[in-house]
């Protein structure tokens, strides 16, 4: 019961933060929900107990996307764009630090009795168990792996299209006065289109 409940809302949240990605106009909006995908992807792996691969996906991946983030966060200045329209902002952030709590307890109280004695995995003296999680990588979560490499390479061609939007002028060759005219230039175009 506990593994249908946990995929059934790991699912949820994982369409839900893809279709954000998809669907929002906004740089910053579709790196934050497509980082929080790929963490919602990895709970998948947990349930499986491939706890190696879940972790690769955490690190590996959704680094990545971090990466891709800040990226983002240099070539395209959408701070000035994004008006949030939260009252209370100090409210938002404690009920959702107090559900994300929630969710964490939920899923950790059935698994802490179980794993608490003992390791998950039993430890080999000769080799350890580095040849088990080539293994278990190379031949049951074989495809899984590969499906979550795919989404990574989709997500950096992606990244190379957004940051391959090419400028009419050089930031480095513009003095400080002219870069501020240019900048208002921009923003009045922006204002026009709206």
């Amino acid at each position: 019961m506990f593994e249908v409940v946990a995929f059934y809302l790991f699912s949820f949240l994982t369409i839900g933060m893809f279709s954000i990605t998809v669907m929002t106009n906004n740089a910053l909006y579709a790196l934050s929900s497509l980082a929080a995908g790929m963490i919602f992807i990895s709970a998948f792996f947990f349930l499986l107990d491939a706890d190696f691969l879940g972790v690769v996906q955490i690190v590996v991946y959704t680094g990545a996307i971090m990466a891709l983030y800040a990226f983002g966060m240099m070539f395209f200045d959408y701070s000035k764009e994004i008006k949030e329209k939260v009252n209370n902002p100090r409210l938002a952030f404690v009920l959702t630090g107090m559900t994300a709590l929630l969710i964490v307890v939920m899923f950790t109280i059935p698994v802490i009795g179980e794993s608490a004695q003992k390791g998950l995995y039993p430890i080999h003296e000769s080799y350890g168990n580095i040849q088990d999680i080539g293994l278990v990588l190379f031949t049951k979560y074989l495809i899984p792996f590969e499906v979550a490499a795919v989404m990574l390479l989709v997500a950096m061609i992606g990244g190379i299209i957004l940051a391959g939007k090419k400028m009419d002028v050089s930031y480095s060759e513009m003095s400080e006065e002219d870069i501020e005219i240019y900048e208002n230039k921009l923003s009045d175009v922006a204002k026009d289109k709206k």
